[in-house]
């Protein structure tokens, strides 16, 4: 398992094992006790995945407390651009972006901590992305703010977008706890 550095140090790209043989590909996405190694959370309670094309724009989501919750990233198939953005009042980067390319060749993972809006846009039509999360769903804490209110270029033609996700406030809007 390796760990890159992020613009934000709570935010984690993690490169994990990956075979390739005849058969075709092995991918540890997970390890409890490497996890706890490096002091990440590991009691996820839900796991999910979406399927989206070239151009979807998907975000940005969170929860508040208390069903904020650890997020960790996969893409199973295709590739994206995810996007993290503090959410977090009184942090030095409150309100900033930052990015990072997800693709089925890495064997990477992203740990997304509390307190951070996600994100992302489909870059190859057909991408599966696989989510684990800390807290199960919860209707009333389920928030998010608009896609295009956190100052970041998102490198997409006519994106696609959800209803949900075009009626979310802007940033500047969103009071955060």
């Amino acid at each position: 398992m390796n760990i890159s550095d992020m613009i934000f140090p709570e935010v984690k790209l993690i490169t994990n094992f990956k075979a390739t043989d005849e058969r075709g590909e092995f991918v540890k996405i997970y390890n409890d006790t490497e996890f706890i190694q490096m002091g990440l959370r590991t009691d996820f309670k839900e796991l999910y995945y979406s399927q989206s094309q070239r151009n979807v724009i998907r975000g940005m989501h969170f929860q508040t407390p208390p069903y904020a919750h650890a997020k960790l990233v996969h893409v199973i198939k295709g590739e994206v651009t995810d996007v993290v953005v503090d959410m977090r009042k009184g942090s030095g980067n409150y309100g900033k972006a930052m990015d990072v390319k997800l693709s089925e060749e890495k064997a990477q993972v992203l740990y997304i901590p509390e307190g951070f809006a996600h994100g992302f846009v489909g870059r190859a039509d057909d991408t599966i992305v696989l989510y684990c999360v800390t807290s199960g769903y919860s209707k009333e804490h389920d928030k998010g703010i608009r896609w295009n209110s956190i100052g970041y270029d998102w490198k997409a033609e006519n994106p696609i977008l959800s209803q949900r996700d075009r009626n979310f406030p802007m940033l500047c809007e969103y009071d955060s706890p």
